[in-house]
């Protein structure tokens, strides 16, 4: 809500608003970058969705042990990675394009996994997780900190780097975002002007009351779509292979096998579903890359526009040469990360890296939102949720930090 504030107050992302806080562009652009990068280039969702295809294919998990299948899903990784790069090529507005494309991804995925929820978990385990929403309790005991850390850092699309994904209410034209222009495909699209920096508005009683219109859209659409969205969409499907791991017989979760885990659990009660649960998690984990891809791309891109008055005329008003060259880049950087760690340890990775940004964008943001014009001024109570996420999110941070650099975290649960 908080960076959403901004971007419609003054049509300009996030990113390069933070270079308005001294000391800078000259620090916090390349400092921004450098958090944005660390904390997802890793490519951890292209790899998982490889292994999910070459189990489809193959009908059954890689050996984590055997070098060849694992070359084998990493390739495939870095195919669905240009495949990606194909889907923002068309269209008239990227953004659009993408919207398209994950809300089929998302309905389908979402109403397949609520579906099986429903059919294999049992009451209890329902009766377990509504329990555990509103009971406060510490995590169960001997739960991996950097396990908890990782999907802490996911929450809310990656904590404190949330803020990445904000640019598209600048692209969809909310609020000031309609006089800073779009980013097109190069197929369907057009040489669009993007303004390298924002515009805000007068106050005035009129524009006082747009302004109370538009926030009332950008709440609907934070708390009453992403929101909700968001808790079915982490908690459904946790839910269901909690009821799987619990079965007889069932094998154990693992870093190595948990982007299959589900598909081969329920295959063992029907073929269908061991090919239909694949499909539906290569699907998500593709969904996701592309989406992480892009707005890595967008965001290098917007603040190098920004900053930049030498690229500004080498491109010549069309950001596409800009965006598309960056896209290339970041994939092939990618393609050889991930042939670093297995699927699931570059996720936790960058699960926890993204807390980083936790301690450090709330406190630029309250310096940004209590100096935007009256109407649309950050309030008290804004600023507190800003100040209680640095703390909650912050504490995870240093307990992965703590892990990695000690070998022991902050605290053990």
């Amino acid at each position: 809500v908080e960076n959403a504030r901004y971007v419609i107050a003054t049509g300009e992302v996030p990113i390069v608003g933070f270079s308005r806080v001294p000391p800078g562009f000259k620090f916090w652009i390349p400092f921004t970058l450098f958090i944005i990068v660390i904390g997802w280039i890793w490519g951890g969702w292209a790899a998982a969705a490889g292994q999910s295809i070459f189990a489809l294919v193959s009908g059954r998990a890689a050996d984590p042990g055997n070098p060849v299948e694992v070359e084998t899903y990493r390739l495939i990784a870095v195919g669905l990675m240009f495949l990606s790069l194909s889907i923002y090529a068309f269209g008239k507005k990227i953004s659009r394009t993408l919207e398209i494309v994950d809300g089929f991804m998302v309905f389908l995925t979402l109403f397949s996994v609520v579906v099986l929820a429903v059919v294999f978990a049992p009451a209890a385990i329902w009766g377990e997780w509504l329990k555990s929403m509103v009971t406060p309790a510490a995590p169960p005991a001997g739960i991996d900190p950097v396990l908890l850390g990782s999907i802490v850092g996911y929450t809310g699309f990656g904590a404190g780097m949330n803020f990445l994904l904000i640019s598209y209410y600048r692209d969809h034209g909310y609020g000031m975002g309609h006089k800073t222009g779009f980013f097109s495909g190069l197929v369907g699209g057009h040489k669009q002007h993007v303004h390298p920096s924002g515009l805000t508005f007068r106050e005035s009683p009129k524009n006082a009351a747009l302004w109370k219109r538009w926030f009332r859209y950008l709440l609907i659409d934070q708390w009453g779509v992403f929101f909700v969205g968001a808790m079915i969409g982490m908690f459904i499907p946790s839910v269901l292979v909690r009821a799987l791991a619990s079965a007889p017989g069932a094998a154990v979760p693992t870093t190595a096998n948990i982007p299959v885990y589900a598909a081969m659990e329920l295959g063992k009660r029907g073929g269908f579903f061991f090919f239909f649960l694949l499909i539906i998690g290569a699907m998500v984990l593709f969904k996701t890359q592309t989406s992480v891809l892009e707005i890595l791309i967008r965001n290098v891109t917007d603040s190098a526009i920004a900053v930049s008055p030498r690229l500004r005329e080498k491109i010549d008003g069309d950001p596409r040469k800009a965006y598309y060259a960056t896209a290339v880049l970041f994939i092939l950087v990618i393609a050889v990360i991930i042939h670093l760690a297995l699927p699931g340890q570059l996720l936790q990775i960058a699960g926890n890296m993204s807390t980083l940004a936790s301690l450090i964008y709330p406190v630029l943001l309250i310096y940004l939102n209590t100096k935007l014009p009256r109407p649309a001024r950050a309030r008290w109570w804004s600023i507190l949720a800003l100040v209680l996420n640095i703390v909650f999110f912050g504490y995870f941070f240093l307990n992965f930090a703590s892990s990695v650099l000690f070998g022991k975290p902050l605290l053990m649960f």
